[in-house]
């Protein structure tokens, strides 16, 4: 009996649109579920106005609240926590200076995406270097601490995740292992061997006192524990549970060149009600009759959020680097009117970008409020 076909339609999604018509994925469990594709003659998008708490929004992240030192020589601070529900926090984080402190998370995994700034992040399991676009993902209850290059243009993005975040090398099926990225770009940390006579290492704490510092969080509260040495002294581990770091420009995305693909095939890393995707520059399809703008869909069962890093963000208007575009679930979203235009004659896009899809709502807090840019909802109309 499936699928049907009723009045005019094209046989293959995102390909050959009847005349005159503008396609409207209606889908389940994000892109992964029962789906049909409906052709409606003018775009979903253009509304007049909105009224109620589903209209998209946007946050510019540069304008949110500086972080608040966790305590008076803390050049780090707290992140700035802009959107969140119960399996996952987004947040800003921009240091000036190094954790003068280590820092523990007990309730839950750290993903940290560099959007500007480098420096070194060290751990139980020895020091990572990072540097623009890193993702490094940070496991519950690793000891860790950062410090930046320099105390100018440091800007990450947090993902604070409930549930472990996963590799998902098991889920590539007949893409192979190597999709995406392989796991040998994927790079681990491993212990320094303290200098000859050393042996506490450096001092990272207040100055003057023979203490280090691990601030342990759980439930949103910190608890300070502090030791006579530094508690980096792990001189060898073995196991499948570390620290990791990913650069965005490793991702290879899965492309093809006769129909658009939706966002799910650029799934970098998986969690418990959401995923995390990549977006990188890639070919636009060659296929004359294909789409080769982000086709219109209402996801209705995922929020979705970009998080916009660098370059041309061809599909839409007004959008910077370092600003966050949330799409709720239930209403429609998809290209800019301008976008359609605009890439008839390019070979390939130019962006890189951070999604992020979430299997329940989010909430935006007071301090996204006051960094949103109010009218993006009318921007389609722009």
């Amino acid at each position: 009996m499936f699928p049907l076909g009723k009045g005019e339609y094209s046989k293959q999604a995102h390909v050959a649109l009847p005349e005159g018509t503008f396609e409207d994925e209606h889908g389940r469990e994000g892109f992964y579920g029962r789906v049909s594709h409906l052709y409606h003659r003018h775009p979903p998008t253009g509304w007049t106005r909105i009224e109620g708490p589903l209209k998209p929004r946007a946050v510019n992240c540069l304008k949110l609240a500086a972080p608040e030192a966790i305590r008076p020589d803390d050049p780090f601070g707290e992140p700035v926590t802009f959107l969140y529900n119960a399996d996952l926090a987004l947040k800003i984080v921009r240091p000036t200076g190094p954790m003068p402190y280590y820092m523990r998370n007990a309730d839950g995994d750290d993903v940290y995406f560099i959007h500007q700034g480098a420096g070194r992040l060290e751990s139980d399991y020895g020091p990572l270097l990072y540097e623009r676009g890193d993702y490094l993902v940070i496991p519950r209850g690793t000891t860790y601490r950062f410090t930046p290059a320099d105390s100018a243009n440091q800007f990450y993005l947090l993902i604070e995740s409930f549930s472990e975040i996963k590799v998902p090398v098991k889920d590539r099926g007949m893409l192979g292992v190597g999709a995406q990225y392989d796991m040998g770009v994927v790079e681990t940390p491993s212990p320094e061997p303290a200098p000859a006579g050393d042996l506490t290492g450096s001092q990272p704490g207040p100055q003057g006192e023979p203490e280090w510092e691990v601030r342990i969080k759980r439930e949103g509260e910190y608890t300070s524990v502090f030791y006579p040495f530094n508690p980096l002294d792990v001189v060898g581990w073995k196991g499948d549970l570390c620290p990791i770091k990913l650069n965005i420009k490793d991702y290879r995305p899965v492309m093809s060149h006769r129909v658009h693909l939706p966002p799910s095939v650029h799934t970098t890393f998986l969690a418990n009600n959401f995923v995390i995707c990549s977006f990188v520059p890639r070919p636009f399809e060659t296929d004359p009759e294909a789409m080769r703008v982000p086709f219109f869909h209402r996801n209705i069962d995922y929020d979705e959020v970009l998080f916009y890093h660098d370059g041309n963000f061809f599909s839409r208007h007004g959008i910077d680097a370092g600003m966050v575009t949330w799409h709720p679930q239930g209403i429609h979203h998809g290209p800019h009117p301008k976008a359609i235009g605009a890439v008839k004659n390019k070979v390939d896009t130019d962006e890189y970008a951070v999604m992020l899809d979430t299997r329940y709502p989010l909430k935006m807090t007071g301090e996204g409020q006051a960094a949103e840019w109010p009218e993006y909802h009318m921007s389609w109309s722009m």
